[in-house]
């Protein structure tokens, strides 16, 4: 069983900055791909970011692509997400999520552990 707990979720203005942690626990996060998803209010959770289990391989949605990055530090068990230049439409609840497939998958049903999500507003 892994636990994880996202972090690091706020308020800010368009065009602002924030980077969320994914902290791990439990069985060995970097044995683990692993993806950002998020959900708005009324609408279905889709997929953000997703980051192979050495950290050398990253793939990322075309809303995101340029303004967001994943990466990973497998001796703190903790993955993290940085956001730039946020838009209003970056509104959401992000999620991270640890998958045992190894194909790149940007589907929430093939992750096997979830966090309980951090909120991100971002004013316009």
């Amino acid at each position: 069983q892994v636990q994880l707990v996202e972090s690091g979720g706020g308020l800010v203005q368009a065009g602002g900055s924030l980077r969320l942690s994914c902290a791990a626990s439990g069985r060995t996060f970097g044995g683990y791909n692993m993806g950002w998803f998020r959900q708005a209010p009324g609408k279905e959770r889709e997929f953000v970011a997703w980051i192979n289990r050495g950290g050398s391989s990253t793939y990322y949605a075309d809303s995101i692509k340029g303004r967001f990055t994943i990466s990973r530090d497998n001796a703190k068990n903790t993955a993290y997400l940085q956001m730039n230049s946020l838009k209003a439409d970056d509104t959401a609840v992000y999620y991270c999520a640890l998958t045992q497939r190894l194909a790149r998958t940007i589907t929430a049903g093939q992750y096997d552990y979830w966090g309980q999500g951090t909120q991100v507003t971002v004013s316009s």
